[in-house]
């Protein structure tokens, strides 16, 4: 039996949420590759794999599996919806149990013996604890489906390692009593057994991720262990970190759907009709929400992609100082070329956040994001270690040092600010020891800044951006 997570650290990135389902699967690994992602992570549907009872295709997975090159770690996550097999009828959202949990112990056996070991994660749907939009039955049938996933896995492949299905940003924040709480008690005490990975998604306030972690942490020991947690999904912005955005989006909507706006256009559905509304709105709307809208100004588009490619830097080593070693980005890119749908609210929550997009039929655009991901995971190349410290005097610093293998010093820093408006303010003067007689410095967004060395420390100018310092 190998360790369930292997020594190092892996960046990896989330191809999307439906890969080859609503179009030809397509190359997008030699891509994920050139950003120097080496974690992978798809989704697959049952209603992919046996589309009817008995009769098996599997060439999504196989257009996957013929763009591995083995230096990758690979995660997917199996979600039993089905036009047949369910409960549900369905081929996307939500997935839901089993009618015969002997059929889908046969589904996933078939599916993971097919990937002949390539797979090295198998997580049992994603974040079950959003009832009816991720998961339509109770915590107890999700226990019940894991328990008939991981007897599966392991009897197919038994180096394998099966993840609990993710668990939403808000989960460490939330009361014991909330809902979301006592869906993962459930999970967490009688699915102690069947799962091998604690996968916590990262979309809250920064500043709060080694907190999250420690909660996230203290759930599982509170039922007696702890098992090794990593990051199956993280990015931002997005418009619930603001709230100027969220009350002004919650106000806007809500007048819509009180006012029956979708009368007056019934080919829309109600949320097609609020949306219509809010973009109706959108010159009055807080630029905290607008730049989240499709068609913004120049202006707020690149000050949202300068606080992606931060958010993106500062989330890594903030997990990674907590001691996850998998972190992996939602998302690489749209499912299929030309797809846009801004009269859906999860477009406005969370379309923007692609790091790549279609040029044609192929995957070539970068967004800044992308560049930033290249840029952090050629940094943190041969990493095995991350340790925040503590600056005196300077409460509002976060700063990393970073053990590479075989390579030369590294710090990451920044100064917390307000993520809208924290680039306007001036950068601080910080120093830190240094043994090496120089230093070169890069930001988060690729620019190159100065740094002095002076009788054995670097002196540097701090602001909201992440700084990476090194003698090479």
């Amino acid at each position: 039996m190998v360790e369930v997570v292997a020594p190092g650290i892996r960046l990896g990135i989330v191809r999307g949420i439906s890969y080859g389902l609503f179009g030809k699967p397509d190359q997008f690994v030699p891509q994920l590759r050139e950003l120097g992602a080496t974690l992978v992570r798809v989704y697959v549907y049952w209603s992919q794999i046996e589309p009817e009872p008995g009769r098996y295709t599997f060439e999504a997975v196989d257009a996957f599996l013929d763009q591995l090159d083995g230096s990758e770690e690979v995660w997917v996550t199996v979600s039993s919806s089905s036009r047949w097999a369910t409960r549900q009828a369905t081929e996307f959202l939500p997935p839901s149990p089993a009618r015969d949990p002997g059929a889908y112990r046969q589904f996933v056996d078939r599916l993971v013996r097919h990937c002949a070991g390539r797979v090295r994660y198998w997580q049992c749907d994603n974040e079950p604890s959003n009832v009816g939009l991720t998961w339509a039955g109770t915590a107890a049938e999700y226990v019940a489906q894991l328990q008939v996933l991981h007897k599966a896995v392991k009897d197919a492949d038994r180096d394998a390692a099966v993840v609990l299905g993710g668990a939403p940003y808000a989960l460490p924040a939330s009361t014991p009593d909330s809902p979301e709480r006592q869906f993962f008690d459930v999970l967490l005490r009688d699915g102690r057994d069947v799962f091998d990975l604690f996968d916590l998604h990262l979309y809250g306030d920064a500043s709060r991720i080694p907190a999250d972690i420690e909660t996230t942490r203290g759930m599982m020991r509170g039922f007696g262990y702890e098992k090794p947690l990593v990051v199956g999904e993280y990015n931002a912005p997005w418009p619930n970190l603001y709230p100027e955005a969220t009350a002004a989006m919650e106000q806007v909507m809500a007048a819509a759907f009180a006012s029956g706006a979708a009368d007056t256009a019934p080919q829309r559905t109600p949320e097609e009709a609020a949306m219509a509304s809010l973009y109706e709105q959108m010159a009055s709307l807080p630029p905290q929400l607008q730049m989240f809208m499709r068609g913004c100004s120049k202006e707020l588009e690149d000050k949202r992609h300068r606080i992606n490619c931060r958010e993106l830097v500062m989330r890594n080593l903030l997990a990674l100082s907590c001691g996850v070693r998998r972190t992996v980005c939602w998302n690489l890119a749209p499912d299929i070329p030309g797809y846009e749908n801004p009269l859906s609210i999860m477009d406005l929550l969370f379309g923007k956040l692609a790091l790549m997009d279609y040029q044609g039929a192929e995957l070539r655009h970068r967004h800044p994001a992308a560049e930033t991901f290249a840029l952090l995971a050629d940094q943190l190349a041969g990493v095995d270690r991350v340790t925040r410290l503590e600056v005196p005097e300077r409460p509002s610093v976060f700063l990393f040092e970073v053990h590479r293998s075989g390579r030369g010093p590294l710090l990451v820093v920044w100064d917390r600010r307000d993520s809208f408006h924290g680039e306007e303010e001036p950068p601080i003067a910080v120093d830190w020891p240094w043994q090496a007689p120089q230093a070169k410095t890069v930001d988060a967004l690729g620019a190159a800044r100065s740094a002095d060395v002076v009788d054995g420390r670097v002196h540097l100018q701090v602001s909201v951006t992440p700084l990476f310092v090194t003698a090479e």
